[in-house]
């Protein structure tokens, strides 16, 4: 008999985790962020299919056909992920789900959906791949999109941003993070960090969209100038884009990061003394990010004393999908009663 060699702790290899091959743009962020996931599953030992991985619409709803091909998967209609997401897991409160959105999913439809999830503490993590725009119908703004930004072919966005990780902690969430897809350290010791939380985790990830967000003041995605030579027109075709990184720089320092086009986007990384705990203060330190037009990445706040919702709701140790019917159901005898009483 074979061994096999480069596995984790309950034997499995890296490539045990990996999904079907990507379809998404060279170049888009998502991919890293497949990637990374891939990894933190692998190094925390977990079994593919003690997952579920769930999704609305759109290119960030697509990712996870990319990871844990051996899990458990439901692609819901747009912006309805949460309810369905609540729904399996108050069935199943034993599974951990790894839930996908993007800021158009999560930000305009799916808004009172994701309020609703981080109120009631749902124990699964929540990713949302930002990028600023609709890159799956050709690249309108999102309701995450810079204040005053240009695109081509959107014209002006005359509306403030929604920032995600803003609504999440007045919604009662007790993790929230946000990173930079390029940064792939931090991305992976986040969502580690995220699986192992018991309630819901959110992740708001900056990845830059290659194709459609193309104005140089959006801090979020690649700005395109009217010379540019990527064809907008005919999005069949993208061009082959190295894959943006950076390297570690310390806590509380800001760096800027170079786009494919030469244009910048300004990273600051949580200072060492932050204190991730303070609720009123993750508020104004992300009040204060957007005034200065940065990213702050990290853990911005972290609260375990919430109860899940499946400990609100008492859930014993048998999942509800696990039960008899007799458990679950009422008897034909008790049925019969109550039509009885309504004759």
């Amino acid at each position: 008999m074979a061994v096999r060699r480069n596995t984790n702790e309950i034997g499995l290899t890296k490539a045990d985790y990996n999904g079907g091959p990507t379809t998404l743009c060279q170049g888009c962020g998502h991919n890293s962020i497949s990637s990374q996931i891939i990894t933190a599953c692998y190094d925390l030992n977990i079994q593919p299919w003690e997952i579920i991985k769930l999704s609305g619409i759109g290119c960030s709803s697509k990712s996870p056909a990319y990871f844990l091909g051996q899990s458990h998967g439901f692609n819901a209609l747009h912006g309805r992920m949460p309810a369905v997401a609540t729904g399996a897991l108050l069935a199943n409160h034993q599974l951990k789900a790894l839930a996908v959105s993007g800021d158009g999913d999560t930000g305009s439809i799916g808004m009172g959906q994701f309020k609703h999830l981080m109120r009631r503490n749902v124990d699964m993590v929540y990713i949302v791949e930002n990028n600023g725009v609709y890159g799956l119908t050709k690249g309108q703004f999102s309701a995450t999109a810079d204040e005053g930004q240009f695109l081509k072919y959107a014209g002006h966005n005359e509306l403030p941003p929604i920032d995600l990780c803003m609504e999440a902690i007045v919604a009662g969430a007790g993790f929230v993070a946000r990173s930079f897809s390029g940064d792939a350290k931090q991305v992976r010791e986040l969502l580690k960090a995220a699986l192992s939380y018991e309630g819901t985790a959110l992740i708001d990830i900056i990845s830059p969209c290659v194709t459609f967000n193309n104005d140089e003041s959006s801090t979020k995605s690649y700005p395109y100038g009217k010379d540019n030579e990527i064809p907008l027109h005919d999005i069949s075709f993208v061009p082959k884009l190295e894959e943006i990184s950076v390297g570690d720089y310390e806590p509380g320092t800001t760096v800027n990061v170079a786009m494919h086009d030469g244009s910048l986007i300004q990273l600051h990384k949580l200072e060492e003394d932050y204190d991730p705990t303070d609720r009123m203060g993750a508020m104004h330190r992300l009040q204060w990010a957007q005034e200065k037009r940065e990213f702050i990445t990290g853990l911005i706040y972290y609260n375990e004393k919430r109860k899940t919702l499946a400990q609100v709701e008492k859930l014993g140790t048998t999942a509800l999908a696990h039960l008899p019917s007799a458990k679950i159901r009422p008897s034909a005898e008790a049925l019969a009663g109550i039509m009885a009483e309504l004759l």
